[in-house]
């Protein structure tokens, strides 16, 4: 009980030399390529899944949001199996680095924006003044909206990383908590273990919920600015 609570946090090392990009590219061999003429259940499960969320998520767009198919089913699937796979035991999570989720939400938004003053110009600065704002508000709105604007890709880090590092500081709690009441109650320490199984459960469901909820920002932002 006296382990540093965020020890489990810290980047990963290997004889001095950090090993995350190792662990970044790892969920890379659960997608593999299909080489066979009739794919095995496994494979077809997973293309199935993916063009149900890409229909899904593409459903709003034009042609031209739509070429962005590619890049948000490749963000869904590396978020979601980053996530599952931190969850298995003395494995690390990236996706609890807040540096790791600025890395990738800074280009994507920076991305849909520029899209957005190339191709609608008008469109994209007229979200800085709503129609019909009084003459007096006007600067006070450009500040705002610009704010809120610049806002957006922080606000898509911080929501995954402390979705992420919340669960699994539950997780770690709740199991250190049952390991200590085993000497002291039995029962306790079951209905304890009980939790804690409903909350890994939860926590499975998180962790891809947090993926798709990533992905559907960056792709209502490119919705917008296209």
């Amino acid at each position: 009980m006296n382990e540093n609570l965020f020890a489990s946090f810290a980047a990963p090392s290997m004889m001095g030399l950090p090993i995350v990009v190792l662990i970044v590219m790892f969920p890379s061999i659960l997608f593999p390529t299909p080489s066979r003429l009739i794919n095995n259940r496994l494979i077809s499960i997973q293309q199935w899944l993916i063009q149900l969320t890409s229909k899904q998520m593409l459903a709003i767009h034009n042609q031209k949001g739509r070429t962005w198919a590619l890049m948000l089913m490749s963000l869904i699937l590396f978020i979601g199996s980053t996530n599952l796979l931190g969850l298995l035991p003395h494995s690390f999570t990236p996706t609890t680095q807040l540096s790791m989720n600025l890395g990738m939400a800074i280009p994507l938004w920076a991305g849909t924006v520029i899209t957005g003053f190339c191709y609608k110009t008008k469109a994209s600065l007229a979200h800085f003044l709503p129609q019909g704002t009084p003459l007096p508000l006007i600067p006070m709105l450009v500040v705002i909206e610009t704010i809120s604007l610049f806002i957006q890709p922080m606000a898509l880090a911080v929501r995954l990383t402390a979705n992420i590092t919340a669960g699994h500081l539950l997780i770690h709690l709740i199991g250190g908590a049952t390991l200590a009441l085993i000497n002291i109650s039995a029962t306790t320490a079951f209905i304890t273990f009980i939790i804690l199984i409903l909350l890994t459960i939860l926590e499975f469901a998180v962790a891809l919920i947090q993926a798709y909820v990533f992905t559907l920002l960056v792709s209502l932002y490119l919705h917008d600015n296209t």
